[in-house]
C-alpha cells in the first residue's frame, strides 16, 4: 500500500455548550475511525479541529447569561475537550479560533483575496433590531425559508434544505434575542467575489466521483443555479478585527473565518514542533489528500466557500473529499444546542463505558440518511452485539486459553481445513475492511467486523475445544492458536472503533508495543506462542436504560473544603495598600490575606462570618503567609462576601452533603472550578442562565445564593446543620464568586 499524508479536518463545534451525541455521530467519530485507521496502516496523518469561539450562537447566550462571550466560549472548550479525551478522540490539536495564531492567520487571507481583487467594499441592507438596538448578525435572525418553508431557518442557511441564504430573504424575521420584529438599515461591507470563481470551482468537482452522492450534487447544483456574493464583515465586537482602516468596529464574520481555522491550526502544531515550516506537507504537496469530516448543513462552505477561498489566496491543496454526513435526530428532531434537544457527551461518558458509547455511535451513524437515537435502542445493540458476540467471542477464548494453557499454545496440530477456513476469513475481513474504511464506509467497516466476530463464536462451537481438551490437548491448543488470531485480528480491525477495548486485547495477547504502531503489520504473522497469559476480565459490561438522574451533580465540587469562619483580627498588610491581614477562627485560628481594602473598613470586618476554602495551598503574598481563601461575589464594581447565618459555628462545613477533601487544591485548579450566584426557582438557580438544581427545592423561590456549577447543573452552597449561604450585601445573580 502507498504512503501518504493525511490531513484529516474536523467540523469546528460552536462553545456555546457541552459537545452533544449529534457532533460526534455526525463529524468527530468518523474523523476519528478514519485517522486511526490511516495511523495503523502507516500513513502520515494529522487530525485537528478546534472550538469555533466567534460563532452567533455563543454571543446569543453570552447576551442572554449577562457575561461576555469569551467567557461563554472558552468555559465550554475546557469541558468539551476534556470530553473529547475521554471518548478517545485521538487528535493532533484541538484548538480554539480564539488565538493570534488564528487571526493572524485569517487576516493574512483577507489581505491576500483584497489585493487580488476577490474581495469588494459594499454597502447593503442589514437588519436592525430597535428593541435591542443593534444590527444583528445573519444567525441573530431567524425566520421561514423562501425555498422550503422550514420556519426556524437562520438567517445565513436554512439546516432543513442546506440553501445558503441572506438574512433578508427570511419570511416573518425575527430577532433570536427578544422576538421583535427587525427593519433593514444601510451598513457597508466587505463582499467575498464567489461568483468569479464558479469557472475554477466547476473544473475543481470535476472528478470527484469519488465523493458521495449527496454531496457532488448539491454542490453541482449550487454551481449550476449560480453562486452569489456573500458578505464577510458584520457590525460586531466579537470575532477576528477586520485589519482596514474604517472598519475599527466591524469583525470578520464567523462563516468565511472559521473554516480558515483548518489552515491555521496546522500553523500551530508545526510551531509547537521542531520545524514550524512542517504544515507546508499537508497544505501544499499535491500528493496529500484531506479530507472534511462535517454534517451535511455545512456542504457549501467546505465544498465551495472554502475551496474558493484557497483558490483566491494561494497554490494549496483543495479538499480530496468531503464525506459530509446526514443529522442523527433525537426523537426525529435535530439535536441541537442552542434548541436544548442534546444528549451531552460529558454525561453519557459519567454513565457508559467510552467504547460502548463509541460502537452505537458508529453503527447507527447517519452516512446515507439520518438516524434515530433511542436509549431502547442504545442499550439493545450494546447488549445484543457488542457485549453478547464482540466480547463474548473474546472473553471465551481469552479465559479459556489462559485457563487451560497458562500461555498461547502453538499451532502444529492444527487441521487443514481449520487454518484454510480460519485464513481464508481473516484474509477477506483485511481486504473488505480496508476497502470499506479506507473509502469512509464506515459502517460497513464496522459490519465486517461484527461478521468476523460472529464467524470466531461459530468457530469455537465448531472445533469444542472443552471436548479436544480431554481427548487431544495438542489439538486443543492449535483449536485455540487459530481463535486468537481471530482475536488478534478483531483487535487490530475494531481499534479505530474500540480503541481502549482493543488495547486491553493487545495487551493480553502479549504485545507491548500499541496497535497503532504495529497491529496491521502483525496481521498473518505468528502468534507469539509461549506468551504467558494473565486472566481476563470482560471486556465489556451490560447497559440498563439510565434513570432520570444516575448520579450525583457536580462531582468536582467535593474537591473543595469550605468552613464557616470568624474573623478575628483586622490589620494592614506591612507591605501592600491594598491587602489586609486577617486572623480567622475556623475552629481552629489561621492566617489569611485579603483584597478587601476597596471595599471594607476594618470595623466593618471584625466579627464578621465568612466562608473559607481551607483546602488550598498556603501562599506567602507580599512576605505574609496566607492559609486559606475567603469567598467573595464580585460584578463589575461590587463586592459581597459570602455570609453563613448567625447559628453556624466557625468551623463549621459547608458541604451541601459532601463529603470534604482534605487534600490541598492549587489555586490554579482552583481557578477552573466555577460557582457564582444565583437565584433559586422550582427546582433551578438562575445565574444568568437557568439550570436545573438537585438541592435547593427546599429555599425559598427569589432567594439569592452561592452555587457550585459544573456540567450545567449547580448545587447551591449549604453549611452542614442545612442553613444556607447568604450575602452580606446585594449582589447580581450570575456573579462569579473567588
Amino acid at each position: 500500500m502507498q504512503k501518504r499524508k493525511i490531513l484529516v479536518c474536523v467540523a469546528w463545534p460552536y462553545a456555546n455548550g457541552s459537545l452533544h451525541l449529534g457532533h460526534m455521530a455526525g463529524s468527530i467519530m468518523p474523523a476519528d475511525i478514519f485517522a486511526r485507521y490511516n495511523r495503523m496502516v502507516g500513513n502520515d496523518v494529522l487530525m485537528i479541529s478546534g472550538s469555533d469561539m466567534h460563532g452567533a450562537p455563543i454571543a446569543v447566550r453570552a447576551d442572554r447569561e449577562n457575561t461576555t462571550p469569551e467567557e461563554v466560549a472558552f468555559r465550554f472548550h475546557r469541558i468539551n475537550t476534556k470530553a473529547l479525551e475521554d471518548i478517545g478522540a485521538s487528535f493532533d490539536l484541538f484548538t480554539s479560533t480564539h488565538t493570534d495564531n488564528h487571526t493572524q492567520t485569517v487576516q493574512d487571507i483577507f489581505l491576500k483575496l483584497l489585493g487580488n481583487g476577490y474581495l469588494e467594499k459594499r454597502k447593503s441592507l442589514q437588519f436592525y433590531c430597535p428593541s435591542c438596538q443593534r444590527f444583528l448578525p445573519d444567525r441573530y435572525v431567524e425566520g421561514a425559508c423562501p425555498h422550503c418553508g422550514y420556519e426556524k431557518a437562520r438567517g445565513d442557511q436554512c439546516d432543513q434544505c442546506g440553501k445558503a441564504l441572506n438574512a433578508e430573504e427570511l419570511g416573518e424575521a425575527r430577532c433570536q434575542l427578544c422576538s421583535a420584529a427587525p427593519s433593514l438599515r444601510e451598513t457597508e461591507h466587505f463582499f467575498l467575489a464567489l461568483s468569479k470563481f464558479t469557472g475554477r470551482l466547476k473544473e475543481y468537482i470535476s472528478d470527484k466521483d469519488h465523493w458521495r452522492g449527496r454531496v457532488r450534487s448539491f454542490t453541482s447544483n449550487l454551481l449550476e443555479e449560480g453562486l452569489e456574493d456573500r458578505a464577510i464583515t458584520r457590525d460586531l465586537t466579537w470575532g477576528v478585527p477586520v485589519p482596514v482602516e474604517g472598519f475599527e468596529s466591524k469583525r470578520i464574520y464567523v462563516w468565511f473565518e472559521a473554516v480558515i481555522g483548518y489552515l491555521s491550526a496546522s500553523k500551530e502544531w508545526a510551531s509547537a514542533g521542531k520545524d514550524r515550516s512542517s504544515w507546508e506537507t499537508y497544505w501544499k504537496d499535491t500528493e496529500t489528500r484531506s479530507y472534511y469530516f462535517i454534517g451535511k448543513d455545512n456542504i457549501i462552505f467546505h465544498t465551495i466557500i472554502w475551496p474558493a477561498i484557497l483558490i483566491g489566496y494561494d497554490d494549496t491543496v483543495l479538499p480530496y473529499d468531503v464525506p459530509a454526513n446526514e443529522f442523527m435526530n433525537l426523537e426525529g428532531e435535530k439535536f441541537s444546542k442552542s434548541s436544548g434537544v442534546s444528549i451531552d457527551l460529558p454525561d453519557m461518558l459519567r454513565r457508559f463505558q467510552p467504547d460502548a458509547i463509541r460502537y452505537y455511535l458508529s453503527v447507527n451513524m447517519p452516512e446515507g440518511r439520518d438516524t434515530d437515537f433511542s436509549w431502547e435502542d442504545f442499550v439493545a445493540k450494546v447488549n445484543n452485539e457488542l457485549v453478547a458476540a464482540y466480547g463474548n467471542f473474546i472473553h471465551r477464548v481469552l479465559s479459556f486459553t489462559q485457563k487451560n494453557f497458562g500461555c498461547i499454545p502453538p499451532a502444529d496440530s492444527a487441521r487443514q481445513e481449520w487454518i484454510s477456513e480460519v485464513e481464508s476469513q481473516l484474509k477477506n475481513a483485511a481486504e473488505d475492511y480496508s476497502r470499506a474504511v479506507g473509502g469512509c464506509n464506515f459502517k460497513l467497516g464496522l459490519k465486517t467486523v461484527m461478521e468476523l466476530a460472529r464467524f470466531g463464536n461459530q468457530f469455537f462451537d465448531s472445533v469444542e475445544p472443552w471436548a479436544l481438551l480431554r481427548k487431544d490437548r495438542e489439538m486443543c491448543g492449535s483449536a485455540l492458536n487459530l481463535s486468537m488470531k481471530i482475536a488478534r485480528e478483531l483487535a487490530v480491525l475494531a481499534y479505530p472503533y474500540l480503541p481502549f477495548s482493543s488495547e486491553e486485547i493487545w495487551r493480553q495477547i502479549g504485545y507491548a508495543d500499541p496497535i497503532e504502531e504495529i497491529g496491521w503489520a502483525a496481521l498473518g504473522e505468528d502468534l507469539l506462542t509461549g506468551k504467558k497469559l494473565e486472566k481476563p476480565v470482560p471486556l465489556f459490561k451490560k447497559i440498563e436504560i439510565p434513570e432520570e438522574e444516575p448520579e450525583e451533580d457536580c462531582p468536582s465540587f467535593a474537591r473543595l473544603n469550605l468552613k464557616v469562619g470568624r474573623i478575628e483580627e483586622v490589620s494592614d498588610h506591612p507591605d501592600a495598600d491594598k491587602l489586609y491581614k486577617l486572623t480567622v477562627d475556623i475552629g481552629r485560628k489561621i492566617g489569611l490575606v485579603a483584597g478587601l481594602k476597596e471595599h471594607y473598613t476594618r470595623e466593618e470586618l471584625r466579627g464578621k462570618r465568612i466562608v473559607v476554602l481551607t483546602n488550598l495551598e498556603p501562599a506567602t503574598i507580599r512576605g505574609v503567609k496566607s492559609e486559606g481563601m475567603l469567598l467573595a461575589a464580585e460584578a463589575k464594581k461590587s463586592l459581597a462576601l459570602l455570609a453563613p447565618p448567625d447559628e453556624a459555628p466557625p468551623g463549621m462545613a459547608v458541604n451541601s452533603g459532601r463529603k470534604p477533601s482534605e487534600k490541598l487544591l492549587p489555586f490554579s485548579e482552583f481557578q477552573k472550578l466555577e460557582i457564582r450566584t444565583g437565584t433559586v426557582g422550582d427546582g433551578e438557580v438562575d445565574i444568568g442562565r437557568r439550570m436545573p438544581c438537585s438541592n435547593c427545592k427546599s429555599i425559598p423561590r427569589g432567594g439569592k445564593v452561592a452555587c457550585f456549577v459544573e456540567n450545567e447543573r449547580a448545587l447551591v452552597l449549604i453549611c452542614d446543620n442545612g442553613s444556607q449561604i447568604g450575602f452580606d450585601r446585594d449582589i447580581s445573580a450570575g456573579a462569579k464568586i473567588r
